[in-house]
């Protein structure tokens, strides 16, 4: 054991040193390069998961984009477009096992698309997809926007200057 101590007192000043030393310390890094003389940031989101995990995850990251274009003075304007088997994570009443074994991921996507929400984050889900997939369009989170196809969401926000954003 005094070995082991002998050993800590040694390595954990060194550990330390390592963490706070501003060379060895992660740099800032920003993105004004490619956002040089923009002012706003129009990008479509599209959104087709089969997994409740990658959704909540990828939310989040959503999220946290608009608020790094934020603090590079570029204003966010945010469009979300959901297809696929993603919009059975998007309802007030989702089916048994789902619920089961993803609730509290289910709990972050209804939370964060909330903030999104408030944040002027534009949501849309496809009504093809809920028909496909059996989701009554009453039940979609009240954040969310049911248009009638995910498809002709992009084009139109395309030819609106939205860029694409495939998340996958």
């Amino acid at each position: 054991m005094p070995v082991f101590t002998s050993l800590n007192r040694i390595l954990l000043p060194l550990l330390l040193l390592l963490l706070v030393h501003p060379a060895v310390a992660a740099p800032d890094h920003d993105d004004q390069a490619a956002l040089q003389g923009l002012s706003q940031g129009k990008g479509v989101f599209l959104l087709d998961f089969t997994s409740p995990n990658k959704t909540a995850f990828y939310l989040d990251i959503i999220k946290g984009t608009h608020a790094r274009l934020l603090r590079q003075e570029v204003e966010p304007d945010f469009v979300v477009v959901f297809i696929g088997r993603t919009v059975e994570f998007l309802t007030t009443e989702p089916r048994d096992e789902i619920d089961m074994e993803y609730g509290k991921q289910l709990e972050q996507i209804a939370a964060t698309a909330e903030s999104l929400d408030e944040l002027g984050v534009r949501m849309e889900v496809c009504a093809v997809a809920t028909d496909a997939f059996n989701v009554d369009n009453s039940t979609v989170l009240p954040s969310m926007h049911v248009v009638g196809d995910g498809f002709i969401s992009l084009i139109g926000w395309q030819s609106q200057g939205y860029h694409l954003v495939p998340v996958f």
